[in-house]
């Protein structure tokens, strides 16, 4: 008998409704969390664009995710060894049974780290020649259109529009954006590159002179300013640029693009467009000096004339020899068109004669004698030909009918005996697949006998079962079933589904008298 299998009242969970409910516990206690820690293993985004890495301090580390919308949306990127402070929700990952913060925002930890990593910048937009003064634009004397980029609501507008009229008014373009906070650097990039984009003499035109702007700060209010992505638009635009960010001591990457810094938003004006009333002064006094140099060059010239005048000889006297040989060369010119003319005749009178002598009918006569007599030579000539190779024609075509019977005959023959071989053949063939299917029936009731002798159906049919566990393999001894092991009983009519006991004490194997063989008299012993 078997004894009887103890159980629990302990619920049945799978792995992932357990890695569920722990991660519903973690994500319910912390929710949104800020972590101060150092960035390692960062290897740079994904190919899918996500961030993977690690957050550590001297005696932990967490994983850290950035997915790849909140990483083009960050204002300071990761980097290897960056000190940060990183807001976000602490979850699980299943897949690891690990715990991870999902990053929504990173700022670097104080004011140490943000001029590390504006120090690294630096030297790699210096490395790629960003800062090089062979690639920086000159300024325009005097722009028609000057484009403004900066805050729309702020004083340093108002200073740069004065400063224009003061000096010299111009038209001006301004494209109003964020100067502070986590839109800021993709607003001032898009308005360099939307400047570019206008079509000179358009609707809107292009600018001649861009100015970007703000007033003074901390580094934390100008870091928009320092962003590679404002940096690398600087660089590409082809309108010449001035930056002019915070006061005089202040100081961002943006000046190193620029093609010009000026100290104040005001001395961007000042730079960008001269004085009206200075340079109508300076025309005046050119246009004065010019007057002046006018009248002297024109006193000087008259001088000059008049004295060439007299130095130069009277008009007949230039005009004599030219004259002469003039008429010289008119009197030749004369004689030699009266030897050309008699040449000419003589040669047109020898002309005539020839021609007269070759005169075209006489040519036609001789040419259609000979075309006749060549004509009556050819005829004869076709007409032995003709005849000559009919003949041989003829001859061709009476041994090709000869020749052509023959090989029909010996075709006829090849067909008959190869006819004769194939149902030969056809009948050896029949004769050997009965004769194969034969042998292979009484092979196959052989074996079939032999199934039914030897195989595991006939065992059970005789009282015996076939134990199998809950994987269908077939189990041999009792250790291949522990106790509480689920089993299938096979019998010769049916299956029933069984579950393993504690093992029973074995009795002792008894040793089995050998067998005794009776032999009869004159006869063989017994197999059994």
């Amino acid at each position: 008998m078997s004894e009887s299998v103890s159980l629990t009242n302990a619920p049945e969970v799978t792995v992932s409704e357990l890695s569920g409910a722990l991660k519903r516990a973690i994500e319910d206690q912390f929710g949104h969390v800020r972590l101060r820690g150092e960035i390692s293993n960062y290897r740079g985004p994904h190919s899918s664009g996500h961030c993977y890495f690690s957050l550590k301090d001297a005696s932990a580390r967490i994983d850290a995710v950035i997915w790849k919308g909140t990483f083009a949306r960050l204002r300071a990127k990761p980097h290897e060894g960056l000190e940060v402070i990183a807001t976000g929700r602490i979850t699980t990952f299943p897949g690891k049974s690990s715990y991870q913060i999902i990053i929504e925002q990173l700022e670097p930890a104080g004011l140490g780290a943000l001029m590390a990593l504006l120090e690294e910048r630096r030297k790699k937009l210096a490395a790629e020649g960003l800062f090089d003064e062979a690639r920086k634009k000159k300024l325009p004397f005097l722009p028609a259109v000057v484009g403004i980029v900066t805050s729309p609501t702020g004083a340093v507008i108002r200073d740069i529009l004065h400063r224009l009229n003061d000096r010299f008014p111009r038209r001006v373009l301004v494209w109003p954006v964020r100067v502070q906070g986590e839109t800021s650097a993709a607003e001032v990039a898009a308005a360099i590159r939307g400047f570019n984009a206008l079509t000179p003499g358009g609707a809107v035109p292009r600018p001649d002179l861009l100015i970007v702007a703000r007033g003074g700060g901390s580094l934390e209010d100008l870091w928009s300013f320092n962003e590679e992505e404002v940096l690398r638009a600087a660089a590409a635009s082809g309108v010449p640029l001035i930056s002019a960010i915070g006061h005089e001591t202040d100081w961002t990457l943006l000046d190193l693009v620029a093609d010009l810094r000026a100290p104040t938003p005001t001395g961007a004006a000042e730079k960008a467009v001269p004085v009206r009333a200075e340079l109508l002064t300076d025309l005046a006094n050119v246009a004065r000096r010019h007057d002046a140099a006018a009248l002297r060059l024109l006193d000087r010239r008259r001088a000059d004339l008049r004295a060439l005048a007299r130095a130069l000889p009277g008009p007949e006297s230039l005009l004599a020899t030219p004259r002469q040989r003039v008429d010289r060369a008119g009197d030749k010119l004369r004689a030699s068109a009266a030897a050309a003319l008699a040449r000419r005749q003589l040669a047109l009178a020898n002309a005539s004669r020839l021609l007269t002598r070759h005169a075209p009918h006489a040519e036609l006569q001789r040419a259609t004698g000979r075309l006749n007599n060549l004509a009556f030579r050819l005829g004869a000539v076709r007409a032995a030909l003709v005849e000559k190779r009919g003949e041989r024609i003829a001859t061709l075509c009476a041994r090709f009918g000869a020749a052509r019977l023959a090989r029909l005959a010996l075709l006829r023959n090849d067909l008959r005996a190869q006819d004769e071989r194939r149902r030969a053949l056809a009948t050896r063939l029949d004769a050997a697949a009965l004769a194969s299917l034969a042998r292979r029936r009484e092979w196959l009731g052989h074996a079939d006998q032999m199934l039914a002798a030897v195989g595991y159906q006939a065992v059970l049919r005789r009282g015996f079962a076939l134990v199998r566990d809950a994987d269908g393999a077939p189990v041999r001894s009792a250790a291949q079933a522990p106790e509480g092991a689920r089993l299938t009983l096979q019998f010769a009519d049916g299956k029933i589904a069984a579950t393993a006991g504690p093992p029973l004490e074995r009795a002792a194997p008894k040793k089995r008298a050998p067998a005794r063989r009776k032999t009869e008299a004159g006869g063989q012993g017994s197999l059994f």
